[in-house]
């Protein structure tokens, strides 16, 4: 086995050591760090109405939960591809694991004071781990195995990804939602001085635990003999470096507006599902019946990514990309034009065509950086803060309609067509190893 990720020596993992063997075991532990941060990401969701009552915030304030999560993204995502270049792959994993777990007990803190203000902040500290995790995690997934196999990989541990936004629920439901007066009571409900400190203090425990097993596996990855990276994606000297430009690679120019576009029609779909398939003319639902269904659309996504990257075995994931683009669109149209439950299944459809879309933008993105792949990861990452424009379909649905609002997300889906057949091939910058 080679030395330490981020040391730059020994050579890119390739061949059957991806499948197998400690590649094997090493994807196996990092599916963990996927599904760890899918489950803390959701659990937001649970949060959002329970802040609302504990602090009786207004819809903006609300909102800022989630906004201020997807701001951490932009802030966070540059300093985590210098902090990779400094201290490597493996440290930057516990790094950013521990900082979440900090996060968590930061987020005890809020709820003992209570406090909104060291909510927020703890939040975007919770979400700052998140993104490092993500700059590091995505690329060594892409990177460690065969080229050729990079999508699939990375589909593969998206899928536990998806396991994580399926059960966060849950979790949250039972231990955040169910112990507080807040999350029994009827909408409407106002609740006295006591009983919302005792609700506020409903969150510790849950948080208590999320951050003794993030603490758990940062000393299990930090003890582990990761898999190297190699010299071939460490990033150069600063010498080195002025002969190479990130903006001569196409697929990752075109790729970081393709993440970005993307998120906006995921966070889009997700955030207005419930509002949708409740209306009378779709399926004529209470918005906890409607809750019900968007497990099937987070559970589509999971199995999406587990069918995904079987195909990415046998065939490009450029056009995999291409063909679940296509599909996206049309039931996109389908849920605008249409009504009652073919619309309502068309939109929990989006979900298997949504799937592959993150890890396989972001394994083309990367694809033939080189020495600039933590730098480029970097920006790819930054680029999830487009899902804080999801107001913009907001203000759509709020001018022409819910329904008609859909259709900026069937634009979306057009520019992941146009990156699957055109921008996502690569091109060549001198002094990289990047095929034409």
């Amino acid at each position: 086995m080679a030395g330490p990720i981020g040391t730059g020596t020994g050579p890119v993992a390739t061949g059957g050591g991806g499948a197998g063997g400690s590649y094997g075991k090493a994807l196996t532990l990092l599916a963990s760090l996927f599904f760890m941060w899918g489950f803390i990401t959701v659990i937001n969701g649970t949060l959002l109405p329970h802040l609302r009552s504990v602090f009786e915030l207004s819809y903006f304030q609300a909102t800022l939960i989630e906004s201020v999560w997807f701001i951490a993204y932009f802030f966070a995502s540059i300093p985590s591809a210098k902090l990779i270049e400094r201290i490597g792959y493996q440290k930057s994993l516990v790094t950013g694991l521990l900082i979440m777990a900090a996060g968590a007990l930061g987020m005890v803190l809020a709820a003992s004071l209570p406090s909104y203000g060291v909510t927020l902040v703890m939040l975007f500290v919770i979400a700052s781990g998140i993104t490092l995790l993500q700059v590091a995690a995505n690329p060594y997934v892409a990177v460690v195995g065969p080229p050729e196999t990079a999508s699939s990989r990375l589909n593969l541990v998206q899928a536990l990804n998806s396991a994580g936004t399926m059960l966060a629920p849950m979790f949250g439901a039972y231990l955040i939602l169910g112990r507080s007066k807040g999350g029994t009571a009827q909408a409407g409900t106002v609740l006295t001085p006591a009983e919302r400190l005792a609700d506020a203090h409903s969150v510790m425990l849950p948080y208590v635990l999320v951050a003794i097993v993030l603490v758990v596996l940062a000393v299990i990855i930090a003890r582990f003999p990761l898999p190297a990276m190699g010299s071939s994606t460490s990033r150069a000297a600063a010498a080195e470096r002025k002969k190479h430009s990130l903006w001569k690679h196409r697929n990752l120019v075109f790729g970081i507006p393709a993440i970005f576009i993307y998120l906006i029609a995921e966070i889009g779909v997700g955030n207005l599902f419930v509002n949708f398939i409740s209306q009378p003319q779709i399926a004529n639902l209470t918005t906890e019946e409607a809750g019900r269904y968007l497990t099937l659309l987070w559970g589509g996504m999971m199995v999406g990514r587990f069918v995904g990257s079987a195909i990415m075995q046998k065939i490009p994931a450029e056009t995999v990309l291409a063909a679940f683009s296509i599909g996206a669109f049309v039931v996109m149209l389908v849920t605008v034009f249409s009504t009652g439950h073919t619309a309502m299944w068309a939109l929990i459809t989006v979900g298997l065509f949504h799937s592959i879309m993150f890890p396989t933008i972001f394994t083309l993105g990367i694809k033939g950086l080189g020495p600039l792949t933590e730098e480029g990861s970097g920006l790819l990452i930054m680029a999830i803060a487009g899902g804080a424009l999801v107001f913009v379909q907001g203000k759509i649905a709020d001018v022409y309609g819910l329904q008609p609002s859909f259709l900026l997300t069937a634009v979306c889906e057009l520019y992941i067509l146009f990156y699957a057949l055109w921008g996502s091939k690569t091109t060549i910058d001198l002094g990289t190893e990047t095929a034409a």
